[in-house]
């Protein structure tokens, strides 16, 4: 089992950084991959980074490319997604997700947290 808490979410101004941040507790989250989404209102969730085992291999959506960036700390326990140059379009509910290391491919993570909001103004 695990248990994942986000943090770090809040109001900006267009142009501006945030930086998130997950705390996970639970067995093996070392060895399995990580994940950002989020979910605008009336939108579906949709998946904005995603980490493998190693740390080594971030992806993004086309839309935060450039401008987001994840980590993990494995040793700490905590994922992070640093996000700059902020828009209104990046205006949402961001979750952290973790799941094995197939989840990194396949997006099918488990386990979630209970979403932060991110709002961005103009």
């Amino acid at each position: 089992q695990v248990q994942l808490v986000e943090s770090g979410g809040g109001l900006v101004q267009a142009g501006g950084s945030l930086r998130l941040s997950c705390t996970a507790s639970g067995r093996a989250f070392s060895s399995g991959a990580v994940g950002w989404f989020r979910q605008a209102p009336g939108k579906e969730r949709e998946l904005v980074a995603a980490l493998d085992w190693s740390g080594g291999t971030p992806k993004y959506a086309d839309s935060v490319q450039g401008r987001f960036t994840i980590s993990r700390d494995n040793v700490k326990n905590t994922i992070s997604l640093q996000m700059d140059n902020l828009k209104a379009d990046d205006t949402a509910v961001y979750y952290c997700a973790a799941g094995n290391a197939a989840a990194y491919y396949k997006n099918n993570f488990p386990y979630w947290g209970q979403g932060t909001q991110v709002t961005v103004s103009s």
